[in-house]
């Protein structure tokens, strides 16, 4: 019971904050939220090595805790990835304000004048897990879209996050804005999560990172509106009309590269008529990659059972299917999918139309890997998630999907009969 309590008065203090310093970052110039954003990357880079130190300790947390191959490799920070992280930070420092934006106008016969206007949504609330690059990627979106933010980190990164948020401190401080704009949980207490997820008072949206357990959580005990996905369940099929070294290649990559991300390739479809030689290729491949793959329809080292459909694996395992047509692979799809990321790999133009017509997933590719299903990849230099619903925002969620917007009506002392 005192964990709750705590939790309670915790979240009443943050929230408060957090509700005062979104009203001042509602209305702060471009020039001034960029100069954070800039601070922040410089600040990033110059604490590297604090920031690696304080991920030593979280790995070493990790391990104790068990923690899978693939959770230890998002967990993972090394100068590289924090070269990355800084690239994001910048990369959004330079993409338009969306804040104030019109995003449409039009005159009325009645003498109106209406614009529809772009508006932060207030204080979002982002729970994750693991990777802690999320603090630096959700902050920074949060900022640039005039947007507060609560990061509540999983206990297996607190320390890391801890080290980002005070580079994130820094450049707000630097820039004259209200730290307060970005706050860090400061404890593993899970109490804190509930009373994030129940703080309707101060929290306008949540945005939980992370695997299936916490993303149901949140979706079945959030009163505050959320945007989500559960899985990365994602398809290549594989069409007859495909080019079979494009196919290699995309396979491979969109397996391999990372496994440990949503967007990695969890189920291989592929046409009937090009499975005895594509189709077996493909499998080879990937087995010679050291990838071990289940299969039902074609040679592997282990046969698919029912289990393996609509499985994300993580890791360097995929299902393989036969199957009859395009539509056989739409409809494995949509049965065993989660409406994420899928692609099909085809020369055929009418199978790549029903292909991108018919499969309702939140990105449908076409010859090109699932590994590109990422904000940064899409432009927006960094993502808070992707949404896979499809209510306000679906896809990759970059600073415009952070904002509403309002309409500002202007009238010549117009009055209604």
């Amino acid at each position: 019971m005192k964990d709750i309590q705590d939790a309670a008065v915790l979240m009443d203090e943050m929230g408060r904050r957090a509700r005062a310093a979104s009203t001042a970052l509602a209305v702060a110039t471009a020039e001034r939220k960029h100069a954070a954003l800039i601070g922040a990357a410089e600040a990033l880079w110059s604490s590297r090595a604090e920031v690696i130190e304080a991920n030593g300790r979280d790995m070493a947390f990790g391990e104790s805790k068990g923690l899978s191959a693939a959770m230890m490799d998002r967990l993972r920070l090394d100068e590289d990835r924090i070269r990355g992280i800084v690239d994001s930070l910048r990369a959004i420092a330079e993409q338009p304000d969306p804040v104030g934006e019109t995003i449409a106008e039009w005159d009325r016969p009645n003498g109106l004048r209406i614009r529809r206007v772009r508006t932060p949504l207030g204080v979002i609330g982002v729970i994750f897990e693991s990777r802690p690059n999320v603090t630096a990627d959700a902050a920074a979106l949060c900022l640039k879209s005039g947007n507060a933010v609560i990061l509540r980190a999983g206990s297996e990164a607190l320390h890391s996050a801890t080290a980002i948020h005070a580079a994130i401190a820094k450049g707000l401080r630097d820039a004259n804005l209200p730290e307060d704009a970005v706050q860090l949980v400061p404890t593993r207490d899970r109490a804190m999560v509930q009373a994030m997820l129940t703080a309707t008072e101060f929290i306008d949206v949540i945005v939980p990172r992370g695997g299936r357990g916490l993303v149901g959580l949140v979706q079945r005990e959030a009163r505050v509106p959320v945007f989500a996905h559960l899985e990365g369940i994602v398809h290549v099929y594989v069409d007859r009309s495909a080019d079979p070294e494009m196919a290699k290649r995309i396979v491979l990559n969109a397996k391999t590269r990372r496994t440990g991300i949503c967007g990695a390739a969890e189920c291989l479809l592929i046409h009937r008529d090009v499975a005895e030689g594509l189709g077996q290729d493909l499998v080879d491949a990937l087995s010679e990659a050291g990838v071990e793959v289940h299969a039902e329809g074609l040679r592997a080292a282990k046969a698919a059972t029912a289990e393996d459909w609509g499985t994300e694996f993580l890791d360097m395992v995929i299902a393989a299917r036969v199957v009859d047509d395009v539509d056989a692979a739409i409809d494995h799809i949509r049965r065993h999918g989660s409406q994420h990321t899928d692609c099909i790999i085809a020369e055929d133009a009418a199978a790549v139309d029903r292909f991108f017509e018919r499969v309702d997933s939140a990105i449908v590719m076409h010859n090109a890997s699932t590994q590109f299903a990422d904000g940064g990849e899409f432009g927006m230099g960094a993502e808070i998630g992707i949404a896979t619903g499809k209510m306000h925002a679906r896809g990759p969620v970059g600073a415009e999907q952070l904002t509403s917007f309002k309409y500002l009506v202007e009238g010549g002392g117009a009055v209604r009969p």
